[in-house]
C-alpha cells in the first residue's frame, strides 16, 4: 500500500464528479493529518504536499535543532549531532526537513486512511449531488432509463447520478423501456438516510411551463409571461398568458405559425390538448375564455360562495363540460370558482344533448369516424339511433368494429353523468344537465 493507491481512489472520483481542486486538497490533507496525529500526537510541524493530477504525495517533518541533551519533544526537536548527520552546516535554532515515508505508518494505519478517504469521497459525492439538483428544481433535464419498476422508474443522468420518476409523476400513457431517454422537470430533492433522492415529474405544471419557455423565445426573453397553468396530464391543459408588448399577440406567439411551436409540446405530453388563453382581470370574460369553445349566454357570480352559474344553449352544454368533465374542471381551477352550467330556459327546454364523433378520436380510429360520417352519422346519438344491422349494412365496417363503437359510445353516455355530478355535488340541476352531454370540443 503506497501513496499512489490512495491518490488513485481520489483521482478517479475527481474525474467523474468534477470536484474543485481546493476541496480535493482539503479532503486529502485532512485524511493524512488524522494519520499523523494518531502516530505523533500533533501535526503542526508537518507539511503535506499533494499533487492530485500526478498522484504524488509527500509528507515532510519539520524539527527545530537544539543542544544535545535538551530535546523535550523528539517529534518537534532534534539534537545538533543528529542534525549534522542530515547536513553538516546545520546550526542551533534552524529547522530540519525530513521526508516521512507512508510505509512507516504500518499497513493497518494506511488501510484505515484509505477507508476514511473513501468515506469522505462518498459524503462529498452526496453533498455535490444534493447541491446541484437543489439549485435545478424547476429545470428540465434529460436522463436515461436504467430500471423500470412497478411504482417508479430509475434513471441515470450524464454523470451517473440516480434519479427517480414515480408512477404518480408520469403521464398515464407514458411507457418507457431501458435505455430510452426521458425528459422531465426536477420537482424536489429529498434526503433519505443522509442520501439525496431526486424526484422528477412529467405531470407538474412546471414541466409545461418550461417546455413553453424553451419553444417560445418571447417567454424566455420575458416579453410574454405565463400567468397560470392548470392541467389534467395527458388529456388537457389551459395556459393563461399575457404580453408586456402591445405589438405581440401572446396567444399567437405561443401557438406559432400553423401550430409549429405548440405541436412539439403536445407530442412531448402524449397528445395533451393545450388551450392558450389571453389574460384578463375581468372575471366574466375570463370565465368565457376558460369554458371555450362553448358560447355562454349569461353568467351569475356568487362571490361569497365562490360559485359561478353559466347559462348556455343546450347544444353548448357538452362543449362546456368537455369529455369526462375535464374542460369544466380545468376552467373552475383556472378562475378559482366552482362553475355550474345550466341550460338556458331551465328544465322546460327540451333538447337531446349529443357528442360530436370527433371527440372519440382517441378511442375510435379516424377512418372509422369518416366512414360513419359518410352515411350521415356525425354525432354519437345519430350512430346509436341506428340498429347494429343497419350500421353493418350501410358502412364498410366489420361487425366487431361496429360492436366496439357502440360499446364506446354507450359507455361514455352512461358514465358522464356520475363523473360530472361528483365534480359539482351542490348543483343538482347542473349535474342533471351534464348527464345528458359529455364531450366538449378539445382545442
Amino acid at each position: 500500500m503506497n501513496s499512489l493507491d490512495l491518490i488513485d481512489s481520489f483521482s478517479e472520483f475527481k474525474q467523474l464528479k468534477n470536484i474543485d481542486r481546493p476541496t480535493m486538497m482539503k479532503v486529502l490533507e485532512d485524511v493524512f493529518r488524522t494519520l499523523l496525529k494518531k502516530k505523533y500526537g500533533e501535526t503542526d510541524n508537518f507539511d503535506i504536499i499533494v499533487n492530485t493530477d500526478k498522484g504524488d504525495l509527500e509528507i515532510w517533518q519539520r524539527r527545530t535543532i537544539v543542544e544535545d541533551g535538551e530535546v523535550e519533544n523528539p517529534y518537534t526537536q532534534i539534537t545538533l549531532s543528529e542534525a549534522h548527520k542530515i547536513q553538516d552546516d546545520f546550526e542551533i535554532g534552524e529547522e530540519t526537513y525530513e521526508k516521512i515515508e507512508l510505509e512507516s505508518f504500518g499497513r493497518r494505519s494506511v488501510l484505515a486512511a484509505r477507508q476514511t478517504l473513501v468515506s469522505r469521497i462518498l459524503d462529498l459525492e452526496k453533498d455535490e449531488t444534493y447541491k446541484k439538483y437543489k439549485d435545478r428544481i424547476g429545470d428540465i433535464i434529460s436522463a436515461e432509463v436504467y430500471q423500470v419498476w412497478k411504482k417508479e422508474i430509475l434513471l441515470l443522468d450524464e454523470e451517473g447520478n440516480e434519479l427517480l420518476l414515480p408512477k404518480s409523476e408520469q403521464i398515464k400513457t407514458d411507457f418507457y423501456k431501458k435505455g430510452e431517454t426521458v425528459r422531465a422537470v426536477v420537482k424536489r430533492v429529498d434526503l433519505r438516510n443522509n442520501s439525496p433522492v431526486i424526484i422528477l415529474s412529467r405531470t407538474d405544471t412546471a414541466f409545461l411551463a418550461k417546455l413553453l419557455e424553451q419553444e417560445v423565445p418571447e417567454i424566455f426573453d420575458g416579453l410574454i409571461v405565463i400567468k397560470n397553468i392548470v392541467r389534467e396530464p395527458g388529456e388537457k391543459a389551459k395556459v393563461v398568458v399575457e404580453s408586456f408588448d402591445d405589438r405581440i399577440d401572446p396567444v399567437g406567439a405561443c401557438v406559432g405559425v400553423k401550430g409549429s411551436r405548440i405541436h412539439g409540446i403536445v407530442r412531448e405530453l402524449r397528445n395533451e390538448n393545450i388551450d392558450i388563453l389571453n389574460h384578463t382581470n375581468n372575471l366574466q370574460l375570463m370565465v368565457q375564455r376558460a369554458l371555450a369553445p362553448a358560447k355562454i349566454i349569461s353568467i351569475d357570480i356568487n362571490q361569497d360562495k365562490k360559485r359561478i352559474s353559466a347559462y348556455l344553449d343546450p347544444d353548448q352544454i357538452s362543449l362546456a363540460i368537455g369529455k369526462r368533465g375535464v374542460n369544466i374542471k380545468l376552467a373552475s381551477r383556472l378562475v378559482g370558482f366552482e362553475i355550474d352550467v345550466y341550460r338556458e330556459g331551465g328544465e322546460e327546454e327540451e333538447a337531446d344533448f349529443d357528442i360530436d364523433l370527433d371527440e372519440f378520436s382517441d378511442e375510435i380510429e379516424q377512418w372509422m369516424i369518416d366512414d360513419l360520417k359518410r352515411i350521415g352519422c356525425d354525432t354519437a346519438r345519430s350512430v346509436l339511433n341506428l340498429s347494429r344491422e343497419e350500421l353493418v349494412r350501410r358502412t364498410d365496417l366489420e361487425e366487431e368494429m361496429i360492436d366496439d363503437i357502440i360499446r364506446i359510445l354507450k359507455t361514455e353516455f352512461e358514465n358522464e353523468g356520475e363523473e360530472v355530478a361528483e365534480a359539482k355535488p351542490s348543483a343538482p340541476a347542473a349535474a342533471e344537465t351534464e348527464a345528458a352531454g359529455d364531450a366538449g370540443e378539445e382545442a
